[in-house]
């Protein structure tokens, strides 16, 4: 997984998203209201308070209005199913198998800038979801053996040393990831963070299981960041260019510019990059018109052939 910055809170950014979907009109209104709570926050304490409890109740009324505009769409990429092939698909880029499961103890710094990438979506020490992973398991888990890096592990966050892991910890990691609570932690992690959120996304923009899957991998080559590089940034550039299907517009046509934003932002940070999760894959399935991600399915990875039956 190559991305940069700081992770968000997973739901912090769909509930945003919802927002502008489900409410669309009240932008003004919202930023009244933004400007009223700045207001109103220069003017005391306990005014500031009050108002940041009312967008706080605001942004779980949306959240809520969300869940009830997707609550009966068909489930998508979250079918069991196809969200065991959305894995198989994700391991063919981070870890080169379809076998997902075989790469729980998996580390290595590949030399993407990103410190040591580990696990079954490629957690890494640089980019702050490592540490979350470590830091929550370690919650239900003091004992266990990763706990002892934690101190290196915040202090390397955000850069690529190995400072305070080197030499112990890629054993620690390949040693916890036999224990099954640990690897219940990664799928945990992976689902909060990444899955879920990009899931509840796509469907709040009308797109089908194919753009669910397209929004998932972004998410996790780029992270959940708001920047540039990050795949709201990604998408915010996207929607500039095409509307949605949630906005009226084609959901081919969309995705196939999403696809094109994505593409450029992969080149622009690494010059040369193999880009065949987009181009021989995602592309390929997109061009076939195949938008529930129906099996069979073949596709290239890094120049290797993948086949689901």
């Amino acid at each position: 997984m190559k991305r940069v910055g700081v992770l968000l809170l997973g739901a912090l950014p769909v509930i945003a998203a919802g927002v502008y979907l489900a409410v669309p009109d009240d932008s003004a209104d919202s930023a009244g209201t933004a400007s009223s709570a700045s207001s109103a926050s220069s003017s005391s304490p306990a005014t500031a308070k009050s108002a940041r409890d009312d967008a706080k109740d605001r942004a779980e009324e949306e959240r809520e209005a969300d869940d009830a505009l997707i609550a009966d769409l068909p489930p998508g990429l979250a079918a069991p199913a196809k969200k065991e092939l959305a894995q198989q698909l994700v391991s063919s880029a981070e870890n080169s198998t379809t076998k997902w499961r075989t790469a729980y103890g998996s580390i290595e710094d590949v030399g993407d800038g990103d410190g040591y990438t580990a696990g079954i979506i490629g957690f890494c020490t640089g980019t702050h979801d490592l540490l979350m992973l470590v830091e929550r398991y370690t919650e239900d888990h003091p004992d266990n053996g990763l706990a002892a890096y934690l101190p290196a592990l915040r202090k390397v966050d955000g850069s690529d040393s190995h400072e305070g892991l080197d030499p112990g910890f890629t054993a620690a990691w390949r040693a916890e990831a036999e224990v099954p609570a640990f690897r219940e932690a990664q799928e945990a992690e992976r689902d909060r963070v990444y899955f879920e959120p990009a899931v509840r996304l796509a469907k709040l923009d009308g797109l089908g299981t194919l753009g669910q899957f397209v929004y998932y991998d972004a998410m996790v080559f780029h992270g959940p960041d708001t920047d540039a590089e990050g795949f709201y940034g990604l998408r915010e550039r996207a929607m500039a260019e095409a509307r949605t299907p949630g906005q009226g517009g084609s959901e081919k046509a969309y995705l196939e510019t999403f696809l094109d934003v994505r593409k450029q932002a992969m080149e622009a940070k690494r010059p040369g990059i193999d880009t065949s999760r987009v181009d021989t894959a995602q592309r390929r399935f997109l061009a076939a018109g195949n938008m529930k991600l129906a099996t069979p399915l073949v596709w290239e990875m890094y120049g290797d052939t993948y086949r689901v039956p």
